[in-house]
This record gives structure tokens, C-alpha cells and sequence, in this order.
């Protein structure tokens, strides 16, 4: 490209037939073509060889294209096609200086790049500058009708012509008015049209339809060149502002716009270098095709690429942007204005299309943002409606008012904050979200509900529980005749207690009367499961529960007051009264009876395990006995019902028997061991033998007075080591045990008593040595006393309490 004196110029077109895209691009770019979008003008020159046309541009438009030298001859001076853009000259025109016809240098391939540039020049071109030698006019042979026919032969090869303004520049006018030489020429230009072979569809069109003929005439650059700066002067105002209405190109058809010349220039030339015939209103379709798309991918570029669509988007993975919609639609806005802008100038379905196209892929790049946007809605919709639910909820107001409040008012809002959200340039649909919004409130509302009416059962359970357990416990613990009657009133009391409680709670759930119904059943249901429950674990329990009060009514009295075993009692009648209490818990703890339905467990309990006749039955081997407890169910009493069956009622009956004898055994010896214990006096018989045998040596002692002192100090010795040893307590458990046990203690009681005696006997000694014997006496009693009272209560032989319990087992 080379720029001189503010012209800037190309050689767009080599000798060879070569197209400087390159070249042509930095042109463009130098005078800024590409914003003028259709105000711009395009002019071409064409004319014999050394006519002087790069002489007439370049005082016409001020550019500075290579002139002949006149003094080397005349000679080929432009090569190809040059294009310069004109100075000065409002709106920006561009001017071509093509090679000149019938030039010597090409010889035989003239003809072939003479249409070709041709061609070229009308495709392109505006107007349209024919020189041509005034002498030439009118001539048959003269060198402008071959340069004319040329013209109207290469018109015919596009579909659709461009209307251009042909401009005939008669050099070197003589002193003939243009006046008469106008109708000349155009009456030869008609001649030539009329002659030049047309297509069918072209048979009968005017040239009128095609061209604006318009005829000036200048005089000779070399003879008078004042004159021919002046009358190039005056031509060259009218190419300011041209292309408006009643320009020398008021009327062109089918502009390419500024933007897109350089790409249609290039295809142009292609088409025509192939010799292919031209269709310019496709062509015009494929330039604004390439063109539209060029300027939507620079728009979807600079789009990307944009600071403000970047930060958006960064910021709206993290959370909700304020804003959104409208800050994201006035950049969407942006770059489709400036498409509109640039693209405005071509073909309008094309440009629309392409612009759909940009829309569409925008949108598609921006619609993650927007479903993120709106999911951090959704999702902070939902967390707001779950606070002010459980707010509202926690404030003691209605669960089913609550729900319905906060749902309406956070849906509204929802749609608030979608608003905001939307994109003008896009109509996509958030009722999915909205819907995915309105599923997961619902679902929450429906887990809110399901916990909270769990939690009030929960708690109504428990305070059921409570209310049942203990006193159930006590009842069954106090088991008699009235105990499941007294456990259906408390069970009865306590349930309608919870049920009205638990109504009250759940009267702002708005539940329908069958769910309401069916958690009271599931209340009353617990509360009967509780009662049920508390019977089996205190069923497993029966038999210390029987231990227990058979250990009560037997070693307490009326009074419960431990009993002392005397000898006075009736020890068989006492173990029936305590045998009957045990078997009548037995019975109790024996069915569940929550209902009104009458048993007979008591009776059968009664009559198979204490009734006296029964036993003698069993004893007599004649009689085939008859065990109602024989079976795994009680008569009219479901399993369901059944805490122990008759079965385990007769083996937990042995079991207990069995645990109670050993109580009963030692009631027994402890009320013998009492009785020998106050029976020292030996038998009547005994007591006159020791009188009529022991006569005279009673005398010998109350004649001899001091026998009577020595036998008495033996019998406080004996009687302290009898206390001492605690003869009769080790005796207790046999002859043998206790012998052995008494050896193994006599000596070290003997040193015991010496050493006591030692001691008392370095005192002072008293004035009442008999009182002193007597303290020692009664510390010895005592001793004895404690002794006995405790042997009262305590074990005699094995032997008498089995034989006597052997009795028992009878009764």
C-alpha cells in the first residue's frame, strides 16, 4: 500500500490477475471503510491505453496514481488495477485505475483480461469513467466501441446488474459543441447496445435500465492546461455526496455494505477469473452471509470476553445476584445493538437470520447463569419459608394456618425474585422451577407435620406411660379380687385424659376426622399396650411377688409385727392363710382381664392346688386323676390374653411350695427350740426320786454348812462356763459338731476365767464378799438369759422340723 499526500492507494489487482486481499484490507482499514456502512462510492475508470485516465484521476480526485512520461513514448503505464481512495471527497469514494484496452504489451490475452476488469468494474462499481478521444466520435472504427461493446457483452453475464452511472469523458475536445457531440455519441452507444447480443429475458430492455449515460468533455491536459484544471474542478464537485438522491449514482441497486466490500471484491474476482457468470443478487446473499456471521462471532467474542458477563457469572455460582435479569439483558442488549449496527446495511433476511443465530447462541451461553440464578432462588425461598414456618409454628400459631400463610407469601415471593431474574431477549419458562419449589415446600410441610404430630405422640405416650406404670405396678404388687377392675378405671381415667389432651393439641392441624381417628385409636391402643406390658414384665416376676407375700402374712402378725414363735401358734393354719393369699396373686397375675368377659382361673387355681380333697384323690392309686392345670390356655381366654398358662401355674406352684418349706421348717423348730428352753425342771418322777434317793446327803449338807459354800461356788462355775461356751447354742446342730466345737474352746475359756479371777482377787476386797458373788451370778444369768431368748427363735434339729413339715406337705 503506498500513502501519498493523504491519498492512500493499492495495487488491488496484478498484471497476472493476481487479488491483494492484503493490501486491500489495510486500505480499508486506513480510511476506515468499514463504518460507513453504504454511504461510500465506488469509481472506476476504463479506456484505450495512454489516454490519459491515471492523468485525469489524479487531478479529479487528488490521488497519485503513475502518469506516462510523454517524452518516452507513448507506453503501457498501469499494470492490472490500482485503487486509491479519492481526497477530499465526501462520503469516502474509492476510485480504481484499471490497465488500458488495446495495449501492445498484453497482445493476444488483451481481449480476455480487458473483460475480465471490465467485469469486475461494473460489479463493483458506482460509476463508471469511459475516456475516450473526441476525434473518436462518430467514427465506425474508432477505439471506444470495442472498450463499449466489451461493457455491454460482460452486462449481460450478470443476473441481476447493478444500475451504474456511466460517465463518457471526451479528451481533447474540439471546438464542436458538446452540444452536438453528445447526440453523437449517444446515438452510437444505442448502435452498439442495439447490436451487442442479449439474453432471451434481456431482449427488449432499455439501456436506460441499466445505465445512467452522462456525456462531459474536457480539453486538451496538454495544450490548455488552465482550461483543464478548471473544467476537472467543476466535474469534481459533482462527485460530493454522489450516491444521494439526484447524484450522478442517486439510483444504485444492490450495494454491498463498507464492511463486507472487501469480501465481496474477492469473490467477485474469483468468479470471474473462473469465468463463471456472475449472480450478484446471490452473491450479495453470500457477502452478507459471510459478513453477518463475522460480526456475530466478533459480537459472541466480545461478549464472552466481556468484565461485567464475567464477574456475573463467577459471582452467581456462589449465590444469588441482585439484579440479574436486567443487568444481564442490557449487556445481551449491547451486543446485539452493535450487531444491528453493523449488519444493518445487508441483506435483511440474512441479517435477521444471523441474528437469531447470535441471540440463540448468547442465550444458550447464558442460560446456566440463569438456572443457577434461579436455583439459588429456590433454594433460598425454601430456607426463608422453612425459618418463618417454624417461627410461626414456634409462636403458637395453627399448623395448618401456618403452612398455608407462609406457603402463599414465599411463593409470591418467589415470583418477586424470578422477575428479577428474567431476561428480556429470552422467553424461557420458570414454572418447572416454580413447580420443583412448591413439591419441596409441600414436602416439607408434610415433614414438619409428620414430626410434629409423632413429637405430641410421643409426648402423650410418655405422660400415658407415666400415668400407668406406677399405679399398674401397685396394683398387680396388691393383687386382689377388685385389681383389674381398679386397672380398667385407671386405665379408662388416665386414656381420656390423654385423648382430650391430645385433641385440644392437634386442633390446628386441620386433619380430616379419619386420621384424627385413627391416631386417638393408636393413643388408646398405647395406653392398653402399656397396662399389657407392665402385666407380662410383673408376670415375670410372680413368683418372688408370692414369696414376698407368703413371707409377709406368714412372719408378720395383724399388727405386721414381726411374729415370735412361742409355741401358742398354729403354725398349719397360718401357712394355708399365706399359701391362699400367694395363690390368689397367682390367679390374678395369671390373664390379662381388661374386659368385661368373667373367668374361672381362681377357682381352677384353688380347687387343683389347694384343695385338700384333691390331694387325697391323687393319693389313692384307684381313682384316675383329673389335672385341670394340664393345658397351655385357660378356658375362655385367648392367648393373646394369657400371661401364664396352667402349666406354668402348677410348676411355678412346686417352686414356690418348695422355696416357702424351709420357712415353714424353721418356724417350726423355732417354736419347739422355745419351748425346751423354758422347760429346765426335769419330769415329776425324776424330781421324787431325787428326793427319796438324795435324803441323806441333803442332811450331811445342812448339818455341815460349809459343803453348801463350796457346792454353790461350783455351780457359779459351771453355770459361767455353760454361758461362756454357750453350751446349748452348739449343740444345736448335733451331738458330734458340737463336741468338736467345745474342744477346741474349753481350754482357752478355762484361762479366761483364771485370769479373771486373778484380776478380781488383787483388788480391794469389799466388805460384801456374798455381793460381789452375786453380781457374778447375775452377769452369768443375763448371759444365759440372751442365750435362751435367742434360742427361742432359732433352729432345733433338722429331724423334728422335717417330720413336722412332712405334715404339712399332708394338709
Amino acid at each position: 500500500m503506498e500513502k501519498s499526500d493523504g491519498c492512500c492507494s493499492t495495487h488491488l489487482i496484478d498484471g497476472d490477475g493476481m487479488f491483494n486481499d492484503t493490501g486491500l484490507e489495510q486500505l480499508i482499514k486506513e480510511v476506515r471503510l468499514g463504518e460507513c456502512g453504504l454511504s461510500y462510492a465506488i469509481v472506476s475508470i476504463m479506456g484505450p491505453q495512454s489516454s490519459g485516465k491515471s492523468t485525469l484521476l489524479n487531478h479529479l480526485f487528488g490521488t497519485s496514481f503513475r502518469e506516462m512520461d510523454a517524452f518516452k513514448g507513448r507506453s503501457q503505464t498501469t499494470k492490472g488495477i490500482w485503487l486509491a481512495r479519492c481526497a477530499g471527497i465526501e462520503p469516502c469514494t474509492l476510485v480504481m485505475d484499471l490497465e488500458g484496452t488495446d495495449g501492445r504489451e498484453r497482445g493476444e490475452d488483451d481481449t480476455a483480461f480487458e473483460k475480465q476488469s471490465a467485469l469486475f468494474a461494473l460489479a463493483v462499481s458506482d460509476i463508471v469513467l469511459i475516456n475516450m478521444w473526441c476525434h473518436d466520435i462518430g467514427r465506425e472504427q474508432a477505439a471506444n466501441k470495442p472498450l463499449l461493446k466489451t461493457v455491454f457483452q460482460v452486462m449481460m453475464r450478470l443476473f441481476s446488474p447493478r444500475k451504474t452511472t456511466l460517465m463518457f469523458v471526451i479528451r481533447d475536445k474540439t471546438r464542436t459543441p458538446l452540444e452536438n457531440l453528445e447526440p453523437v455519441l449517444r446515438e452510437d452507444i444505442q448502435k452498439i447496445w442495439d447490436s451487442v447480443p442479449k439474453p432471451e429475458a434481456h431482449k427488449e430492455t432499455r439501456l436506460s435500465e441499466f445505465f445512467n449515460v452522462e456525456v462531459v468533455a474536457l480539453s486538451s491536459y496538454e495544450e490548455k492546461e488552465e482550461q483543464f484544471k478548471e473544467q476537472v474542478a467543476s466535474l469534481r464537485q459533482r462527485f460530493f455526496h454522489s450516491i444521494a438522491p439526484g447524484g450522478l449514482a442517486g439510483d444504485r441497486r444492490g450495494v454491498v455494505p463498507a464492511s463486507g466490500f472487501s469480501f465481496s471484491a474477492q469473490e467477485i474476482w474469483k468468479v470471474i477469473k473462473e469465468n463463471k457468470d456472475l449472480d450478484l443478487p446471490a452473491h450479495k446473499v453470500m457477502v452478507a452471509t459471510v459478513r453477518c456471521e463475522e460480526i456475530a462471532n466478533e459480537k459472541y467474542g466480545s461478549f464472552v470476553a466481556n468484565e461485567k458477563w464475567c464477574q456475573m457469572e463467577e459471582a452467581v455460582e456462589s449465590g444469588p445476584v441482585s439484579g440479574f435479569g436486567k443487568k444481564l439483558s442490557a449487556i445481551l442488549n449491547i451486543s446485539l445493538s452493535e450487531y444491528d449496527a453493523e449488519a444493518i446495511y445487508f441483506d435483511e433476511g440474512v441479517r435477521s437470520a444471523k441474528r437469531k443465530q447470535l441471540e440463540e447462541k448468547l442465550l444458550q451461553l447464558v442460560q446456566p447463569a440463569h438456572q443457577s440464578m434461579l436455583g439459588h432462588i429456590r433454594s433460598g425461598t425454601l430456607e426463608k419459608f422453612k425459618e418463618a414456618f417454624d417461627k410461626a409454628l414456634n409462636a403458637g400459631e395453627g399448623f395448618s394456618l401456618a403452612a398455608q400463610t407462609c406457603t402463599q407469601s414465599y411463593m409470591a415471593q418467589f415470583d418477586e425474585w424470578c422477575a428479577d431474574a428474567v431476561i428480556e431477549q429470552a422467553n424461557w419458562d420458570t414454572s418447572k422451577v416454580r413447580d420443583k419449589l412448591r413439591r419441596d415446600i409441600d414436602a416439607h410441610i408434610a415433614s414438619v407435620h409428620a414430626a410434629k404430630l409423632s413429637e405430641l405422640t410421643l409426648s402423650f405416650e410418655a405422660k400415658l406411660n407415666a400415668a400407668l406404670s406406677g399405679p399398674v405396678e401397685a396394683l398387680l404388687d396388691g393383687a386382689n379380687s377388685e385389681t383389674w377392675s381398679a386397672i380398667k378405671k385407671l386405665l379408662l381415667r388416665e386414656t381420656e385424659s390423654a385423648v382430650a389432651g391430645f385433641c385440644n393439641a392437634i386442633f390446628g392441624f386441620d386433619m380430616d376426622e379419619q386420621s384424627k381417628d385413627k391416631l386417638i385409636a393408636s393413643l388408646e391402643n398405647y395406653g392398653r399396650g402399656v397396662v399389657e406390658a407392665k402385666a407380662r414384665e410383673e408376670s415375670g416376676r410372680v413368683l418372688i411377688r408370692m414369696k414376698d407375700r407368703f413371707s409377709m402374712l406368714f412372719s408378720h402378725d395383724s399388727d405386721s409385727m414381726p411374729r415370735i414363735w412361742t409355741g401358742k401358734e398354729d403354725i398349719r393354719a397360718i401357712t394355708k392363710t399365706a399359701r391362699s393369699a400367694s395363690l390368689k396373686l397367682l390367679s390374678v397375675m395369671a390373664a390379662i382381664r381388661l374386659d368385661d368377659d368373667v373367668d374361672s382361673i381362681e377357682t381352677t387355681l384353688s380347687s387343683a392346688l389347694m384343695d385338700a380333697k384333691n390331694n387325697a384323690a391323687v393319693k389313692d392309686r384307684s381313682i384316675i386323676p383329673f389335672d385341670p392345670l394340664a393345658s397351655n390356655s385357660w378356658e375362655k381366654i385367648p392367648s393373646s390374653r394369657t400371661l401364664i398358662t396352667p402349666v406354668q401355674c402348677k410348676s411355678l406352684w412346686r417352686q414356690f411350695k418348695t422355696e416357702t418349706e424351709y420357712t415353714v421348717t424353721q418356724a417350726i423348730s423355732a417354736q419347739e427350740a422355745h419351748k425346751r428352753n423354758n422347760n429346765w425342771l426335769p419330769p415329776p418322777w425324776a424330781i421324787l426320786a431325787l428326793v427319796v434317793l438324795g435324803f441323806n446327803e441333803f442332811m450331811t449338807l445342812l448339818r455341815n454348812p460349809l459343803y453348801l459354800g463350796v457346792i454353790f461356788v461350783g455351780f457359779l462355775l459351771i453355770k459361767a462356763l455353760w454361758v461362756q461356751l454357750d453350751i446349748s447354742g452348739e449343740f444345736r446342730n448335733g451331738a458330734l459338731p458340737g463336741l468338736l466345737s467345745l474342744s477346741s474352746k474349753f481350754v482357752p475359756t478355762i484361762m479366761n476365767l483364771l485370769k479373771r479371777l486373778a484380776e478380781e482377787g488383787q483388788k480391794p476386797a469389799t466388805a460384801d464378799p456374798q455381793r460381789n458373788a452375786t453380781k457374778s451370778f447375775q452377769n452369768g444369768s443375763s448371759s444365759f438369759s440372751d442365750s435362751s431368748s435367742s434360742a427361742s427363735s432359732g433352729v432345733t434339729s433338722p429331724k423334728q422340723g422335717t417330720e413336722y413339715s412332712n405334715t404339712l406337705k399332708d394338709d
